[in-house]
């Protein structure tokens, strides 16, 4: 599929999307090419600093104007990333792990606590989004921490707020404090669109996703074995909110 038959396709969904948030867009959707999935199409993705899919960025914004009126001022951390960006930050990682004296399979399971192997974030598909209070004070140095958004931390209103409200606009967290999910840690700040990304992880599950990380030869490929990506695969990928799985 290419990006105007993207574009043409999400636009008919959008509309039933934006008036039921809860409900995919099955009916009109088919299965979106490797690349998108993998974070290297050349879909033109809406905002004016971090991108999102369009539909995405619609129901975003009336969430973060709904925000607005309880004295709440959401910013976009982090939203879309292409292959190239989650590498840089996935291979920065592994040099600096490695360089520290881990070995390399220890330092791709450190890496995998909170970051995803290129090829396979969900911030590839520009329906995923890392959230805080810019209102929030005093504003940490680091803030994707869980402990901001709990007890007194700067960002406990903002994670009240959307533990009310956030599903009313199709978003739901990814990485729950569910003490029995596996994969990576919990994310208070991780927030997915489920009438899009849902259908896409239905899509990214038909994929061979060990021959793409090897084609693509990552720092640390020779460690993908089929036991590690069915490792990676049931906990990182698929063990998440059950609300973003069809």
């Amino acid at each position: 599929m290419n990006r105007n038959q993207f574009i043409k396709l999400t636009s008919i969904a959008a509309a039933g999307v934006l008036a039921a948030p809860q409900l995919s867009f099955n009916s009109s959707y088919t299965s979106i090419d490797k690349d998108f999935l993998i974070g290297k199409s050349d879909y033109s993705f809406q905002g004016p600093s971090w991108k999102m899919q369009q539909e995405t960025y619609a129901s975003f914004q009336d969430m973060k104007k709904a925000a607005a009126t309880a004295g709440l001022k959401i910013e976009v951390v982090s939203a879309y990333r292409s292959f190239e960006r989650q590498k840089q930050i996935y291979e920065g990682k592994y040099k600096r792990f490695t360089a520290a004296g881990l070995a390399p399979l220890d330092a791709i399971k450190k890496i995998i606590e909170y970051s995803t192997i290129p090829g396979t974030s969900r911030h590839h598909w520009g329906t995923d989004i890392d959230i805080i209070d810019a209102n929030g004070s005093p504003r940490p140095s680091s803030v994707l921490q869980a402990k901001h958004f709990h007890g007194a931390g700067p960002f406990c209103k903002l994670k009240e707020w959307l533990n009310e409200n956030a599903a009313k606009f199709g978003f739901y967290e990814v990485y729950t404090d569910n003490a029995q999910r596996k994969g990576f840690k919990y994310e208070p700040w991780h927030f997915s669109y489920a009438p899009v990304s849902k259908q896409l992880l239905l899509d990214y599950r038909k994929l061979d996703v060990k021959q793409i990380l090897l084609e693509e030869k990552l720092l640390g490929a020779e460690h993908f074995t089929d036991a590690f990506i069915a490792k990676y695969r049931a906990e990182n990928i698929l063990d998440i909110n059950p609300n973003l799985i069809l």
